[in-house]
C-alpha cells in the first residue's frame, strides 16, 4: 500500500488558480486511485471534508512551517506549490513530488536581488524533491535554464480544464446589456488588463468585464484612471471575486475572451474559455502560445492600433471559419483525469 499526502494548503486562498488546481486535481486523484493507494489531504481546517469521505485529512496550521506533524509510515508527499513552506524537510524517508507552475517572477518588474531570492527559495525545494512536475513545456524549460535539477526526474503534466457549471447570475450580479469582452484573474500588473482599454474606443458598443481577486490596489487605480483618460470609463466593469455559477455565465455569454497576461506557466482561464468555444485573444508571452496553439489569436504588440488589427481580423476569421468546434476540441486536450493518472503514476515511481 502506498500512503500518499497531497498538500492542498494553498486552498486557503479562495477563488484563485491554485485553489481550483488543488480542488480539481485532488478530486480526480481520489477518483482514479486504486485500493492500494491510501490518500491523505493536507488542508486548512475549514476545508475538512472538501474531498469527500474515504480519505484522510491532515489539518494545516502556520506553526507547521517549522515542524510538520508526524509523517511516519507515509511514502509520498506531493507539494502542489513550488514555494511551499510545508515540505517534510526533517523526514528524509518520505519521497517528495514537487509541482512547479511557473517562474513568473523572472518576467515581472522586480529587482535582480528579488529574482535571485525567489530562485534561491525554489532551489531549496527542488533540492528536497525526488521528482519534479511542470505544468507546461515552457515552465519545464524555464526550470532547466534557471535551476539545478541534476538527475531528478522532470515531468510535464498539463492541468485539466475545469468543467463549467450551468451558468447563472443572481439579483446582485452585474449583467451586461451589450456585447462584452471577458477576462479573469487576480487583478495585478502582470495580468496587463489595461492594454485592452483602447479596444473599447474602437468598439463603443462593447464593454470589458474583468473578474478576479483585487490583488494590487495601485494597479486597480491605474486601470480606472486610464479608462477615464481614454473616455471608456463607463465601458469597464471590475467584478472582484465571483462564484462558479457567475463565472460560467460570463464565459458562455461573452463576445470574446481576452487574456493579455505577461507571464503564465499554463493559463487555466484559457482552457475554460476553450470549453465553450469562445474566440481567444491572448498575449504571445510565456506559456500561452503553447496552450492556445492555432485556435487562438495573439497580441505580439500592445500598441493600440496593432491590437485593434488583431482583434478585428481575429473576429472575422473566427466567424468565417466557424472556429468554435476546433476551439472546443483543443480544450479536450486538457483533462483532469489525464493529469490525475499521470500524478498517480509518478507517485508510484519515486
Amino acid at each position: 500500500m502506498k500512503k500518499i499526502i497531497v498538500d492542498c494548503e494553498r486552498m486557503k486562498y479562495l477563488n484563485t488558480g491554485l485553489y481550483h488546481y488543488c480542488l480539481q486535481l485532488g478530486l480526480h486523484i481520489k477518483k482514479a486511485a486504486s485500493v492500494q493507494d491510501n490518500l491523505s489531504f493536507y488542508v486548512p481546517k475549514p476545508l475538512t471534508g472538501v474531498f469527500g469521505d474515504n480519505v484522510n485529512y491532515i489539518l494545516q496550521n502556520s506553526l507547521q512551517k517549522f515542524w510538520l506533524p508526524s509523517l511516519n509510515k507515509h511514502h509520498v508527499w506531493h507539494g502542489t506549490f513550488q514555494n511551499s513552506h510545508y515540505l517534510p524537510v526533517l523526514n528524509k524517508n518520505i519521497k517528495v513530488v514537487l509541482s512547479i507552475h511557473d517562474l513568473n517572477f523572472l518576467y515581472e518588474d522586480k529587482s535582480e536581488a528579488k529574482k535571485q531570492k525567489h530562485l534561491k527559495s525554489l532551489q531549496k525545494n527542488i533540492n528536497r524533491s525526488d521528482a519534479i512536475v511542470c505544468v507546461s513545456e515552457f515552465s519545464k524549460n524555464d526550470v532547466i535554464s534557471n535551476c539545478k535539477v541534476g538527475n531528478k526526474p522532470l515531468h510535464v503534466v498539463y492541468n485539466g480544464s475545469n468543467n463549467l457549471q450551468q451558468g447563472s447570475l443572481t439579483g446582485t450580479s452585474y449583467k451586461p446589456t451589450t456585447r462584452f469582452l471577458f477576462s479573469i484573474g487576480s487583478v495585478n500588473r502582470k495580468k496587463n488588463f489595461h492594454v485592452l482599454l483602447p479596444l473599447l474606443q474602437k468598439n463603443s458598443d462593447m464593454e470589458l468585464v474583468i473578474a478576479g481577486r483585487r490583488d494590487d490596489e495601485d494597479y486597480i487605480t491605474y486601470l480606472n484612471e486610464s479608462a477615464q483618460n481614454l473616455g471608456v470609463g463607463d465601458q469597464v466593469r471590475m467584478l472582484g471575486a465571483i462564484s462558479e455559477f457567475e463565472k460560467s455565465w460570463y464565459y458562455n455569454n461573452c463576445y470574446a475572451f481576452a487574456f493579455p497576461s505577461l507571464a503564465e506557466g499554463f493559463g487555466l482561464p484559457v482552457t475554460e474559455a476553450m470549453s465553450v468555444g469562445k474566440p481567444l485573444f491572448l498575449s504571445d508571452r510565456t506559456a500561452l502560445p503553447e496552450i492556445g496553439q492555432d485556435v487562438a489569436f495573439y497580441f505580439d504588440d500592445f500598441k493600440a492600433d496593432k491590437m485593434q488589427e488583431v482583434f478585428k481580423n481575429g473576429m472575422h476569421q473566427y466567424k468565417k471559419e466557424n472556429m468554435a468546434p476546433a476551439i472546443r476540441e483543443r480544450g479536450h486536450h486538457f483533462s483532469w483525469e489525464k493529469a490525475a493518472n499521470a500524478y498517480l503514476q509518478i507517485y508510484h515511481t519515486v
